[in-house]
Parts: C-alpha cells; sequence; structure tokens
C-alpha cells in the first residue's frame, strides 16, 4: 500500500457515532482523492441517497474501512483487497470499534463483512443475512450490500438497496 492516501481522519465522521459504517476500501475516484471513505464517486453517492432513505443523518455516524488504502490493480483500476492487506489493517478495525464503541456497526459489502468476522466471528453471509442484526463483539451487528453501480446492475438493485435501508432506519427509529 505504499503511496497510497490512508483514509482515517477527523473527516471520518462523529466521534460519538451512533453508527459505525464499514466499507471496502477507498476508492480511487472517492475516498483516496477525498480522503473521506463513501465520497466522491457514485459509490459515495448512492450511500449519501440510501442514507436519506433511511433517515440517518451524517452527524450521527462515522465511516471507516476494512482496509485504510485503496488496493489498485496493476493498471491503476481499483480491485478488491487481499487477505493479507485486510489482515494488517484488521487491528485498526478492531481498535477503531473499540474505541468509538458504537452501539451499531453496518458492514456496507461482502468484504466489510468478512473484515468483522476477522475480529469476532459472527457467521453471516450478505446474501443470506442482508439487514438483519444481531449480537456482535459487544454491540449490535448487520449486513448492508454495496452501493457501487456494479452491485446495483448485478446483485442487489437500487429498490431492493432502499429497502433494506428503510428496514434499518424502521429498526433505528424504535432505539431513539
Amino acid at each position: 500500500m505504499e503511496g497510497r492516501t490512508a483514509v482515517l481522519s477527523g473527516l471520518n465522521g462523529c466521534l460519538i457515532p451512533r453508527i459505525l459504517f464499514v466499507a471496502e476500501a477507498p476508492g480511487r475516484r472517492g475516498g483516496d482523492r477525498t480522503r473521506i471513505p463513501m465520497s466522491g464517486d457514485a459509490s459515495g453517492r448512492t450511500f449519501r441517497h440510501l442514507m436519506r432513505v433511511a433517515g440517518i443523518a451524517e452527524s450521527e455516524i462515522f465511516i471507516t474501512n476494512a482496509v485504510l488504502c485503496n488496493p489498485r490493480s496493476e493498471t491503476g483500476a481499483n480491485r478488491s483487497p487481499s487477505a493479507m492487506e485486510m489482515r494488517n489493517c484488521s487491528s485498526y478495525l478492531r481498535r477503531t470499534i473499540e474505541v468509538l464503541n458504537p452501539p451499531l456497526v453496518v458492514t456496507i459489502g461482502a468484504t466489510a463483512l468478512t473484515a468483522t468476522d476477522r475480529i469476532e466471528a459472527h457467521g453471516f453471509k450478505l446474501e443470506k443475512d442482508v439487514g438483519i442484526v444481531a449480537d456482535w463483539y459487544g454491540r449490535q451487528l448487520t449486513p448492508l450490500f454495496h452501493p457501487s453501480p456494479q452491485v446495483l446492475i448485478s446483485r442487489r438493485n437500487l429498490a431492493q438497496q432502499e429497502d433494506d435501508w428503510r428496514r434499518l432506519g424502521s429498526w433505528l427509529a424504535l432505539r431513539r
């Protein structure tokens, strides 16, 4: 990850968050450029739209990534983080969760779900457990799909994701 911009700073959000979002990694056109996870690209725009659908305010969240730097292919394109890259960043994710101590952790995509399972096993599988809230690591955990254009086309369309986020918003409203 040498030469990459790490995306972990005061730009990530509230230091006493109601929700900690864990995404995959900073996107080349998004977080790697803006230094703010889930911002500045199509995934970030959809993420913020989905937060509005759920009634979640930016002021009550902190966003981080399973991997803190943008993993790139040899051509410079985004790629999924390797197991080694996830291992290298897992202590940062664990410590972020422990320090911020959010009541709810929401994983955004399969990579983030795998990263949280490395911290403490939860047994979630994204396809079957999307939107389910369960006890995990002294708090609640729920997996959601990544809002990337590729996922919206191939795995879970925007209407389905909006339904997932509405359920999350309803769950949160019962705990206000």
